[in-house]
């Protein structure tokens, strides 16, 4: 190991020993045991890594780093055991991938390990099913936890429908609020049985009132019925063209078709939480058939996420 690299392991040792210093006293005192510690603090080290009660997952941003591949596996390896050491945890702890920008959501259920690593983790009195090795994500995106404990806090007695529900946290979170009935719709059947199980996991599962859904989003909305849901979940990707949907989406361009639709089934009183990860995302509020559009995106992005995360999230009322 050259010594312009150990200089450079020092540098990201440090930043590590901060930042997860200064974010895992935080999650304390909020009774977090999920919670991102590092995003791309250090340009020499592109990672994003999340601490789930014990374990490390860590993804590397794809990029030009002009190492052959045995010396990029050495230095993951490096990093790996730097992570360890700061962490005061075994290596084997550590699940590390490539965060490979893929065309579409599609990629998001292409597998990328062989042997499945899954963990129960805990959120506000709620488990979650993740997965640390086969898909891009986990299984639940850290950066929604205070915009899913707003969704519990509004549930109770209402009809809710979650779109693009991936692996179903928020319908976990409307059922634990006491919702009426809740409708879940994703296009993958991997999510949709994730979802179910995350449910069933939380003792919550109602096969009366609780309907999951494997389908094209874009379809489902063309036949909702008029004023029937009070809280609506809509978070979907930038883009999307799975071959199972019969038309592509890409969310500036069809976010007003969406939300009008969504109003259409709204009811009067309804509420609608509508998010996407597109970094240049421009609301057409001029377009959007509602009473209130408020932006939350500040107010739902939680304390490890403050300055980097390029979402945006707003609530919609009828």
């Amino acid at each position: 190991m050259n010594l312009d690299f150990s200089s450079k392991l020092l540098m990201f040792h440090n930043r590590l020993l901060k930042v997860w210093k200064h974010n895992s006293k935080i999650a304390r005192k909020q009774e977090l045991t999920c919670f991102r510690f590092y995003d791309h603090d250090l340009p020499e080290f592109p990672f994003a890594i999340d601490f789930y009660e014990g374990v490390v997952h860590a993804a590397e941003y794809k990029r030009r780093h002009g190492m052959e591949e045995d010396e990029h596996e050495a230095w993951l390896q490096a990093c790996k055991e730097e992570i360890a050491t700061v962490l005061e945890i075994n290596a084997a702890q550590i699940f590390m991938k490539v965060r490979q920008r893929k065309a579409g959501r599609q990629g998001q259920y292409e597998k990328f390990g062989v042997e499945k690593a899954e963990k129960i983790v805990g959120e506000s009195g709620l488990k979650f099913i993740i997965n640390l090795t086969d898909y891009l994500d986990t299984g639940l995106f850290l950066d929604h936890r205070i915009t899913r404990g707003m969704v519990r806090d509004l549930a109770k007695g209402k009809r809710v429908l979650n779109l693009f529900c991936y692996t179903g946290s928020f319908s976990v979170y409307a059922a634990a609020g006491g919702a009426k009935s809740i409708t879940s719709v994703d296009l993958s059947k991997t999510y949709i049985n994730w979802a179910k199980r995350n449910m069933q996991y939380n003792k919550l599962y109602n096969p009366e009132i609780h309907e999951f859904i494997e389908e094209d989003v874009l379809q489902v909305i063309e036949d909702l019925p008029t004023n029937t849901f009070d809280l609506i979940i809509c978070d979907p990707p930038t883009f999307s063209n799975s071959k199972s949907m019969k038309t592509d989406l890409d969310v500036q361009r069809d976010h007003v078709f969406l939300l009008k639709k969504l109003l259409k089934a709204s009811t009067e009183d309804g509420k609608i939480f509508f998010s996407n990860n597109y970094r240049d995302f421009q609301l057409d509020r001029d377009s959007i058939p509602a009473l209130t559009v408020k932006d939350i995106s500040k107010l739902t992005t939680p304390f490890d996420f403050q300055g980097k995360l390029q979402r945006s999230c707003f609530l919609i009322e009828k």
